[in-house]
């Protein structure tokens, strides 16, 4: 009788320890799909900022250190980056793509160029595409992460090394409001 007790008991405790892994396993497979998605969009921003830079360092020469900034950060070769590194280094690109921008408010003819206006047309679909796989990330991560830090799935998360993943967030300098100065 206490022998099938136990043997009851221990094929319950088995049972709960593998649905609970195989759910933690199956958020953080949905957090590398919502990043991978994240990174399509991110790639593609990466390899539109150069020649948003040839544009604008023609009419804007005098702002050679926000570009020289800009190149800096993008001179890494971005498939060596670890994730970490791609969100932390994609929120400061993005926050001076916004410096940009309001730069470009003061030079009309710039505005007026047909490249770059194809350029920042591209631009801005992929700040929405980015902006909206981030919102699908943040999410997959919020769920993951709550059951990652929620007892008891935290002890066998713990036990097999699942950790909490890295929220993409917006940095400081994209909280505040670009001003264009005239």
């Amino acid at each position: 009788m206490n022998s099938t007790i136990l043997a009851a008991v221990a094929i319950v405790l088995f049972l709960f320890v593998v649905v609970i892994y195989n759910r933690l396993v199956t958020l953080r497979n949905y957090v590398k799909e919502a990043f991978s998605t994240m990174d399509v969009y991110l790639k593609k921003r990466w390899d539109l900022v150069p020649n948003l830079i040839e544009i604008v360092k023609a009419y804007a020469k005098h702002e050679k250190s926000l570009l020289e900034d800009i190149t800096k950060l993008r001179s890494g070769n971005y498939s060596d980056m670890t994730d970490n590194d791609k969100i932390d280094t994609n929120k400061k690109l993005g926050e001076n793509l916004s410096q940009i921008i309001a730069i470009v408010e003061n030079y009309p003819d710039l505005k007026a160029n047909e490249h770059y206006a194809k350029l920042m047309e591209e631009l801005t679909s992929v700040e929405t595409d980015i902006a909206n796989s981030r919102k699908y990330y943040n999410g997959c991560v919020r769920i993951l992460n709550n059951t990652v830090e929620i007892f008891p799935t935290s002890l066998i998360a713990g036990l097999f090394g699942i950790k909490s993943a890295k929220m993409f967030e917006i940095t400081e300098g994209e909280r505040q409001n670009i001003k264009a100065e005239f």
